[in-house]
Order: structure tokens, then sequence, then C-alpha cells
């Protein structure tokens, strides 16, 4: 669809800032990419005639969209809260979202681009898309599309602290990471001239799903005897790594989940 035609709203059912802001998510998304890697997955997963999960029912097209929020950086606020904000701390409130974002934009001398209003709406969609409304007003208040992967969690409201915010990264009571996500993430981030990852760029991965480490190795033995032929991990003298012994297709992977 053409976004930008006028027949977008007609098509939609929706006004022109709505339509705006649909354009901007599926941008978001990847599902609008030039990138050969991922420009496939739209019409793979919901086409009209043979999309394999048109209504977004199966949890692993949860986990890949996910995973594409955070990988195509357009809204960049996303990678850097779950891959480097998430190495500082696992609890914590908006305001220290903001002052994070705040010195990394000055350590990249951008600090003139920085606007707090900007980003504490930011902030508030984020955690409206991945966490659970500690007091619903209504049904829509759980509509969002990633709410149901319980990434983040407000922290339980006890007796004495009526005025605590903060928030954590749910690692622990998450949904359970579909391999095909985890293993198309990798192929992703894997660069195209190095057969072996090193286990801080694995770590990374991790992190985008909140997976600990021991997750991220379990994970990484699962997918080696699942794919034998392709990859090994090894853990020899302290050094981890993920070796390719063959080249792997990440659209070969994600088809062979929803043949399934």
């Amino acid at each position: 669809m053409d976004f930008n035609s006028p027949e977008a709203v007609v098509e939609l059912g929706v006004g022109k800032n709505m339509v705006a802001a649909i354009r901007y998510w599926y941008k978001a998304f990847g599902l609008n990419s030039d990138d050969e890697k991922i420009n496939w997955i739209p019409d793979f997963l919901f086409n009209d005639q043979d999309g394999k999960d048109r209504y977004m029912e199966d949890l692993g097209t949860l986990w890949l969209l996910h995973f594409l929020l955070v990988y195509s950086n357009i809204a960049s606020l996303y990678n850097l809260f779950f891959v480097d904000f998430q190495k500082e701390r696992r609890r914590f409130d908006r305001n220290q979202i903001v002052t994070f974002v705040k010195r990394k934009m000055a350590e990249a001398n951008q600090e003139h681009l920085f606007n707090a209003n900007t980003v504490k709406k930011d902030v508030g969609v984020l955690l409206q898309n991945y966490c659970l409304p500690r007091y619903p007003q209504s049904n829509e208040d759980y509509s969002t599309l990633l709410m149901d992967l319980d990434l983040l969690r407000q922290k339980e409201k006890t007796d004495g602290d009526e005025k605590d915010k903060s928030f954590y990264f749910n690692v622990e009571g998450k949904k359970k990471v579909t391999p095909m996500a985890f293993l198309f993430a990798v192929l992703m981030y894997k660069p195209d001239e190095d057969n072996t990852i090193p286990f801080d760029l694995l770590q990374d991965v991790g992190l985008i799903f909140c997976m600990n480490d021991l997750e991220v190795i379990e994970m990484l033995r699962a997918l080696s005897e699942q794919y034998s032929d392709y990859m090994t991990y090894s853990d020899v003298a302290g050094i981890r790594q993920l070796q390719f012994v063959q080249q792997m297709n990440p659209r070969q992977i994600i088809g062979q989940y929803y043949e399934q």
C-alpha cells in the first residue's frame, strides 16, 4: 500500500494522523525496508492469499517482529534500550531511561539534538508497547502488539511503596523465545565475511530477547545439535564462540518454522 496516497485514508478507514502513524510503525518494524535480508518478510507473513500468519497468532511472529523493531533501528530508542541500557541495569524508572539517552547522545556529540519532552513521550510509548498496565481502564489497555511477550513488568505495589513506579526486564518470566527467532537474529548480525561469531556478539543478541548468559548458551547448544551440519558451538579454555561450517539461509529457517 502507498501510505502517501490520498486513497490510504479510505482503504484503511482511519484519519490522516493515523495513516501517518501506521506508516511510521510499518517502517520501524522493518516491514518497508530495502534490505534484501528482510524485505521479503511482509509478503511471506501477511500476504492476503498465502501469508503464513496474517493475523499474528503465532508467538514466533511476535518474537520476529520484536527483533525487527530493534534491528531496523528506525525507532532507535528500542535498540538502545534493550541492548545498551539493559547492560547497565535490570530495574529502572522512566527518568533513568531519559538520562541514559541524553548521556549516549552527548557521547556521540549529538546532545544539541536531545529533546527531553520528545524522549519522555517515546519512553512512554515503549513501556506501553511491552508492559502490562498496573491500572487498566479498558480492554484497549491490553491491545498493544508486543505485550504478550512479557518482556517488561512494572514493580508490584506493596504496602509502603504506593509511589514506586519502577520497571524491570522480565528475564525469568518472559514467554519462551522461539529458536527460529533467535537463529534468525544471529544470522542477521553475523558478518558476511566471518563464519565465527564471538560470544560478546551473541550476548547482545540475547539481550534483545532479554535472555541471560545461561539461556543463550542453552539455546546455542540446542541449535548446534539441531543444525549440526551447519554450525557448532564451542566452549574451550573459556573461549565461547559459534562457528558456521556451511552458509545458512535466514528465509529457509523461517520457512521451516511455519511449515511445522
